[in-house]
This record gives structure tokens, C-alpha cells and sequence, in this order.
């Protein structure tokens, strides 16, 4: 499969999970514009090409993806079979019975992960798990996504000493997709 270049998937991207309509964010804000990320997610085609993208974005040295709950986690998996790096599962709470674990996939005691997250918006939850993974003793300083909604993500993040790294930022998406909608009419 020929890697894709930066505008078409940014176009497919687009044209696979721009909504438009009323939604409530994680962060409690109200968007007229929402990327559905389990549309592009559940297309094996595309999530490979998202894949083959973020690869470059992966800082040299990391030693696993930690992949949130749940959006992070096929993005981590694409990413591990792309990079061969070990995957983590991070749930937005250990479970309270089994092994209790917050990471699933291995020790994330001294390993330096690098998050990988789906969409952010304000970067609340992505800093909350970066901190519990952080007190189970893994190095975290940067994040990966797809997509950054210009919500005030990267600002957020970095006042805590974290790095995003996004595909894509919203506006770019949302000029992507249009340009094509009017080639078809």
C-alpha cells in the first residue's frame, strides 16, 4: 500500500467523519462541527494511512504508546505494528478488581511513552492520564493525535511539560474537506 500524501488524507480524513449539528464536548463546550474519530478509527484502510503519518511524529528514543482509552487505543496498536514499539492500554481509571492495573500491556514503570490520543480539545483528560501514568513511573513528555480542535490543547499541556504533536489541526481539516465537496457538485 503506497503511502498517502499529507492533503488527501487530511481530504479522506475529512470526508469520513466531519458531522456538522449540535455536540457536547468532553470539556462541556457546545461545537457545530465534531470529527466522529471512531469513523475514520473502524476503516482499516484509512487508520493504516493515519498510521503511516503519525510514524514521523514519534520521537526518536520512546520506548511504548500509550494509547487512551478509548480512541488512543487502534491508533496505538496501528502505530505498534508500523513502529514495532510495544503498545499500552490506558484506561481513564484502574479497574477496581483483576490486576487493577491503569496500563494494560506490560510495566510502564521507567519506560518513556509517548501518549497517543485521537482528538483533544483542551488536553484535560489527556493530562490527567499523562499524570496517573506518571505516578506508575513512566517517563511522559509528549502526545501524538490526530486531530487538535484548537480548544486551547497544546497551551494546556505544555504548561505542565508536555509536547503536542497533531496531524492535523481542525482548521486544516475543515478546509480540506470542502475543496472536495465542491469538486463534486
Amino acid at each position: 500500500m503506497a503511502a498517502m500524501n499529507r492533503t488527501e488524507l487530511g481530504r479522506q480524513i475529512y470526508q469520513r467523519s466531519h458531522l456538522t449539528g449540535e455536540f457536547r464536548l468532553r470539556s462541556g463546550t457546545i461545537a457545530n462541527e465534531y470529527f466522529d474519530k471512531y469513523l475514520f478509527e473502524s476503516d482499516p484502510e484509512l487508520l493504516r494511512h493515519i498510521g503511516e503519518a503519525l510514524e514521523s511524529l514519534v520521537p526518536t528514543g520512546t520506548e511504548g504508546l500509550a494509547g487512551l482509552e478509548l480512541g488512543g487505543v487502534p491508533l496505538a496498536v496501528m502505530l505498534s505494528q508500523i513502529t514495532g514499539l510495544p503498545a499500552f492500554f490506558v484506561r481513564k481509571q484502574a479497574k477496581a478488581y483483576g490486576t487493577r492495573k491503569l496500563a494494560e500491556g506490560g510495566d510502564v514503570d521507567g519506560r518513556r511513552l509517548v501518549v497517543v490520543e485521537d482528538v483533544v480539545s483542551t488536553g484535560g483528560a489527556v493530562l490527567t492520564s499523562c499524570h496517573a501514568l506518571a505516578e506508575r513511573g513512566a517517563k511522559v513528555s509528549e502526545v501524538l493525535c490526530v486531530i487538535d480542535r484548537e480548544s486551547g490543547g497544546p497551551e494546556h499541556l505544555q504548561s505542565s511539560g508536555l509536547v503536542l504533536h497533531a496531524l492535523f489541526r481542525m482548521s486544516e481539516l475543515s478546509r480540506a474537506g470542502p475543496a472536495e465537496e465542491e469538486d463534486q457538485q
